[in-house]
């Protein structure tokens, strides 16, 4: 049955040159950690983007229960924990892979930085890799005040704070995403479609743009 859908999808688009080129592609020897143990550091590139996936899909499941205003956020994080089946599971698993993402993407911006594969031809994937980085940073801020309890509110408050001190913009910054002089309703409702609409989208943007260019380059070298 599924082979008859296949081939019928198959005939009117042509998707198996697109299988084929991705199953027979080949992978450099020096990143297969069965023939040598440096490989390793190659895998901080696939573990970020596996943890990403997590995020992505657990972030969906937590959207269905999440309310974002100020007076129903907690009771509605507080349901979805307590109440929901696996509740508690699928918040854990967003709340430390926020963490564990950039722990990873670190690991592997140090990777490409020590090897130096930001190095002609992929000083434009270095370029976009950094600004992934600034988009998960920004993912992992906007995200801190969404429970609306009284620590992400008081963090919330110090990485505003910090924003100020910007030069030039600033004041615009801590403007634009507080939504106005205190930390309130409009402040959360910022957060909330910064966090779930505006930076996943320029995430998976620069994602697609970061993938086209390792397959049109290749793999950095060996050590």
């Amino acid at each position: 049955m599924l082979q008859k859908i296949y081939d019928w999808v198959d005939e009117r688009l042509d998707i198996t040159p697109i299988w084929r080129d991705i199953a027979d592609h080949e992978v450099p020897e020096h990143v297969n950690p069965a023939h040598h143990f440096s490989a390793f550091v190659y895998c901080f590139g696939g573990l970020t983007f596996f943890i990403t996936v997590i995020q992505i899909l657990s972030g969906m499941f937590l959207t269905m229960y999440y309310v974002p205003d100020i007076i129903n956020a907690w009771e509605s994080v507080y349901y979805l924990q307590n109440e929901v089946a696996f509740g508690v599971i699928v918040r854990g698993l967003h709340h430390w892979g926020a963490s564990l993402v950039i722990v990873m993407m670190f690991l592997h911006t140090l990777r490409v930085f020590f090897q130096g594969a930001y190095k002609k031809p992929r000083e434009l994937n270095w370029v976009v890799g950094v600004l992934i980085f600034f988009v998960m940073m920004g993912l992992g801020f906007t995200g801190y005040l969404l429970p609306w309890d009284m620590k992400a509110l008081f963090a919330t408050k110090v990485g505003l704070e910090i924003a100020v001190t910007v030069p030039i913009v600033g004041d615009l910054a801590k403007t634009f995403l507080a939504g106005g002089e205190i930390i309130g309703a409009q402040t959360l409702a910022r957060f909330f479609a910064i966090h779930v609409f505006f930076l996943p989208a320029a995430l998976l943007g620069l994602m697609a743009a970061h993938f086209i260019m390792i397959r049109k380059q290749g793999i950095s070298g060996p050590l």
